[in-house]
């Protein structure tokens, strides 16, 4: 009756030290990001400066295939340090079905004559012919303001707002309509 106690009780603190390895190691979450814009230097040290602000999370940033892969402690980590990423001005594709980019633009869709946004990455040249380009995309559109080490662009002409952020998304910039 002894042995069969102790039998139990060692295979039950196996058991428990085996899931909770398990659980700490299905616990870390790694999201992917493409198609972001990393035409410098700069831009890697933006994307990597805001992820930093985020406890638990840690970032590798590949400029030369425009990615990154964060590495966070669990799924709310990951979220926290793609919105950081977001807040920073950068946009990517998410690998993850649960875990985006949000288009939290607060642009409407619909005909606007004038669009002012926020919180561009347009650190440099590059960055600056990139968002022109994504904005000159757009059908409607005959000025805007970008400029390089400005994070503010107007955008004028008779186009689809929710159309011009979509294009920067796709170019790799995350923006936000100026309040």
């Amino acid at each position: 009756m002894n042995s069969t106690r102790v039998f139990l009780a060692t295979t039950l603190s196996a058991f428990l030290v085996v899931t909770t390895f398990a659980a700490a190691v299905q616990a870390e979450t790694t999201v992917s990001l493409s198609k972001m814009h990393l035409c410098c230097g700069a831009c890697v040290k933006g994307v990597t400066n805001a992820v930093g602000t985020v406890d638990g999370a840690s970032v590798k940033v590949q400029q030369d295939d425009s990615s990154a892969t964060i590495t966070a402690s669990d799924d709310a980590t990951a979220q926290k340090a793609l919105d950081a990423i977001a807040a920073a001005g950068f946009h990517g594709k998410s690998d993850s079905k649960e875990l985006k980019m949000k288009d939290d633009s607060g642009v409407k869709p619909g005909k606007v004559q004038r669009l002012e946004l926020v919180g561009v990455h347009n650190c440099c040249g590059g960055c600056n012919k990139a968002v022109k380009a994504a904005i000159a995309s757009v059908d409607g559109v005959v000025a805007d303001t970008a400029k390089a080490k400005s994070d503010t662009v107007v955008i004028e002409g008779d186009f689809d707002g929710k159309a011009v952020v979509k294009a920067l998304l796709s170019a790799g910039f995350h923006v936000t309509a100026k309040k």
